[in-house]
């Protein structure tokens, strides 16, 4: 069975046979060389300079990277201003209020793209705002947001940069040298191809010096600072580090982040076509989405539930689209272990299933 979903994904053997790997106590040294080693190689996707930055590591999903994140760094005197154009803006402003941060919300419909003269004049009406939050690719419809962009309307105003880069990290550039950028959040189990259970923000260490502590196991100043030191509060999952690791020697032996960008976008665009010619329109522009995820409009008189399961029957899984986009779209990701052969038989399977 072939995932087309936005992660978990199809793992390649290689990482899967990493599962296999010997039991290992969280407190020996053999897991603190694990532990550092997923840490650098986080740093080292990007080029990233590991006196400037760090990688924090949790256990848990990439909302849990995102929750540490905002909670974290929004100091306790600070200010959020979200940015909400699908499903996972609207979550961070769940978690704001969860926590009781400070914040204000610039709404747009899930099918538009951020409006930075919207969140320009936001940040000049309240110069209290010290934080802004985006999603960069936001899965709700595939849409790319442009982080070089928003970064420059934060630069210009001193307000920092969260970003949640759960589904970009590693396959589409992410201009770390932006000093508006404090942190970005992520997982392993999506663009990096690890397994779900290990998540991870990657931070400026002069911004994890500021932090808040309102959390507590999802505190990143604590988690960085033990991790700094061969430490952990907790008990991680021992297990899925093996996989990251796995993954991300993977990854550096593929070309790193831009051979995988461009492995995605050649598949992306081989199903974009393929559907194209069969009468499915993507729900963007291709310069808009990610080459991680497309989302697709339903063929007429085709409900998603008979697409998706007449796919499944034919070993493909794909993703429904969400909330009021349920009845309208679906959403195919090219993530994982997936190759053109395997592009082209689900292309065939699309025939069957709409026959």
């Amino acid at each position: 069975m072939l995932l087309l979903n936005p992660g978990p994904v199809t793992l390649t053997e290689r990482v899967r046979r990493s599962l296999l790997q010997t039991d290992l106590c969280h407190r020996e040294s053999e897991f603190f060389d694990l532990q550092d080693e997923a840490r650098a190689r986080l740093v080292g996707v990007y080029g990233l300079d590991a006196k400037a930055w760090q990688a924090v590591l949790l256990t848990g999903s990439g909302t849990a990277a995102v929750e540490s994140m905002v909670a974290s760094l929004v100091p306790a005197d600070g200010k959020l201003l979200v940015i909400e154009n699908g499903v996972y803006g609207e979550r961070i402003t769940q978690i704001a209020t969860q926590y009781g941060i400070a914040h204000e919300v610039v709404k747009h419909d899930w099918m538009q793209a951020p409006d930075l003269a919207r969140i320009a004049a936001h940040l000049d009406a309240d110069r209290a705002f010290t934080h802004v939050a985006v999603i960069h690719h936001e899965t709700t419809t595939g849409r790319l947001n442009d982080l070089r962009a928003l970064g420059a309307t934060c630069r210009a105003r001193g307000v920092q940069l969260l970003v949640d880069g759960v589904s970009s990290f590693a396959a589409e550039e992410i201009d770390f040298g932006d000093t508006a950028i404090a942190a970005v959040a992520a997982t392993a189990n999506k663009c990096l191809h690890g397994v779900p259970g290990a998540a991870f923000v990657v931070a400026r260490r002069d911004a994890l010096e500021r932090a808040a502590s309102r959390a507590y196991y999802l505190d990143l100043a604590r988690l960085a600072r033990l991790q700094d030191h061969r430490n952990t509060p907790f008990t991680p999952s021992v297990h899925a580090y093996y996989a990251l690791v796995e993954a991300l020697r993977e990854l550096a032996d593929e070309g790193g982040w831009r051979a995988r960008h461009a492995r995605y976008a050649a598949l992306a665009e081989q199903a974009r076509a393929g559907l194209a010619v069969r009468g499915i329109e993507g729900v963007l522009p291709v310069g808009d989405a990610s080459v991680v995820l497309r989302a697709y409009r339903l063929p007429a008189g085709v409900g998603y539930d008979r697409l998706h399961d007449a796919l499944k029957t034919r070993g493909f899984v794909i993703y429904a689209g969400q909330g009021g986009l349920s009845s309208q779209l679906f959403r195919i990701s090219t993530m994982g272990d997936i190759h053109a052969p395997d592009v082209d038989r689900l292309l065939a399977a699309f025939d069957e299933a709409i026959r």
